[in-house]
Formats: structure tokens, sequence, C-alpha cells
């Protein structure tokens, strides 16, 4: 049985849930590398990332490199004689810090690789209409997102799952699966594989910036839909209504056919909006105006 030392990579909330995981199930956490403070708010004070918060709670080093590169790093990271690094949620790494430890460096990932490789593969799972997605364990090499295979579990995305249903169901199904993998590693029965690449045309989950998120009316009602949920309640989906921006952030669908143009809209100003798709129209449920409340 190997006795791990681990250091831990990730900053947002869906890397807290696996690092609690590991915390709760006593593995030994080294130290924590995270993302700079980041100002936030009204007064743009530096605020802390989710998993610097539950690092210092307790008890644990934390990084906070800018550059990953930088030799000053490296050396306070091998002072920390780790034998396992664990990724969730964090930036890309150079190939002198990923191949430092003896045991190597696994990540999760929010897919049933090799699909979805990317910065975005829940919202673009949804976004592409999939039935199912899950998550992957896997050992970081040079190409993003394309190592061995440690462990996969798969989960159902239901037909109004949004990104934050996804989300949070993956996160904690994830953390488990990391706790997996991390036994495993630790009484030297892992058994990674490589990704299945043949004959599959694979789907990427490339960054989503603001223009990606622009709704195409012009699309049949059910494309628009999946749009819409895949991109709420965050980075939301966007469109311009009688010269305003809005976000959209929830729909439902109708049997109503449309009558006018793709994007034309059908109200009575009270009780419903609708909009025209290039086949049926789309209820609107919730959307927010620039500068207004949701």
């Amino acid at each position: 049985m190997r006795d791990l030392r681990i250091i831990f990579m990730g900053t947002p909330d869906f890397a807290v849930a696996s690092l609690e995981e590991l915390v709760k199930n006593k593995f030994n956490i080294v130290a924590v590398i995270t993302a700079p403070d980041k100002p936030k708010g009204r007064g743009r004070k530096p605020a802390p990332s989710p998993v610097k918060i539950f690092a210092e709670e307790h008890d644990i080093d934390v990084l906070q490199p800018t550059n990953l590169k930088d030799e000053e790093f490296q050396h306070t990271l091998k002072s920390y004689k780790a034998n396992l690094q664990i990724v969730v949620a964090f930036r890309m790494l150079p190939e002198s810090v990923w191949s430092m430890p003896e045991y190597g460096t696994f990540n999760l990932h929010a897919s049933l690789l090799p699909n979805y490789r990317g910065a975005a593969p829940i919202n673009w799972a949804i976004i592409n209409g999939e039935k199912e997605t899950g998550v992957t364990t896997f050992f970081l090499q040079h190409e993003i997102d394309t190592g061995n295979i440690l462990y996969q579990e798969k989960e159902p995305i239901n037909e109004n799952d949004n990104v934050g249903d996804l989300y949070e169901r993956l996160m904690y199904k994830g953390a488990r699966l990391v706790v997996k993998t991390a036994e495993a590693i630790k009484i030297e029965n892992e058994k990674p594989i490589p990704q299945n690449t043949v004959g599959i045309q694979i789907k990427n989950a490339p960054k989503i910036f603001k223009e990606t998120c622009e709704i195409n009316w012009d699309q049949p009602a059910e494309k628009v839909y999946n749009f819409i949920r895949g991109l709420s309640p965050y980075p939301a989906a966007w469109t311009l209504l009688k010269e305003k921006n809005f976000k959209i952030f929830r729909t439902t669908k109708s049997e109503e056919e449309a009558d006018s143009k793709p994007g034309t809209i059908d109200t009575d100003n009270k009780t419903f909006l609708k909009i025209n798709c290039s086949d049926k129209k789309l209820v609107i449920e919730e959307l927010q105006a620039a500068g207004k409340k949701e």
C-alpha cells in the first residue's frame, strides 16, 4: 500500500466537493494550488476562491501562483514531496508540473471522454441535446483531455435539466469518483486504459464566449430550447428584443406552430411572451433586461 502525499489543484465550488471528500476520507492533502484572489463586488476587493476558503478552514497550505512555469513556484511545489497530484476544475498545467509526482497527476473531467474534451463539457452536452453524460478520471498527458482513463460513471440528462442542475449532480458524482480513483492508486490497483477514438466522431466542448451565447431563432424550437438551458443560469443565452438586450434563463416548449418569421414576439404584454422559431413557438418563462432584475 502506498503512502500518498497529495497536492490538490482546483478553484471553484465544483472542485471543493472533491477536496472535501478527500479530506473526509482521511487522505493526506499536503497543499492546495488555486487561482490568485480576484477583485469582486462593488468595492473590488480581492476575494479568495472557494477552494482556498475550504483549504484555510482545514489548515491546508495554499499556493496561488500566477505563473505555473515560474522556477520559484516549482521549487516550492517540489519541497512538499507530493507523490500524487489531483486536478479538478483548474487551468492547463505545464509538463514540468504534471509529470512531477511519482504516481502521476490525474484529472476529473465532467464528460464521458473522449467526447466533450474542452473547457465547457456540461454546457455543450445539453446544448447538443444529449440524453446522457458523466464524469471521467484520467492521467494527464501532453494533449488536453486525452490521457489514459482510470474510471468513468454515467449520468442521465433529464429533458428539463439546465447547466445548474447537471453541474450539481456531476459535482458530487465526480467527488466520489475522485476518492475511488485515489483509493485505487493507494492500493496499487489503478488500471488506466487509452481513450478509444477509433471510428468515433468526437464531439468537443470549446470555451464559451459572449458571442457564442446569442440565440439564433432561425433554428427549430427544440434546438433553441436546448441552447437556452445549456447556458442557464450562467453565462446565459441572450437576444435582442425590441432593440434591447435580454438574457433568457428558462423556456417551455409549445406545440403552437410558428405564425411569423423567426425571432418575432407574440405577447399580450401581461400574461405571456412567446417567440417564433423556425417551426414552432417557444414560451419564455424567465428573462432579464440589461441592468435590470431577473
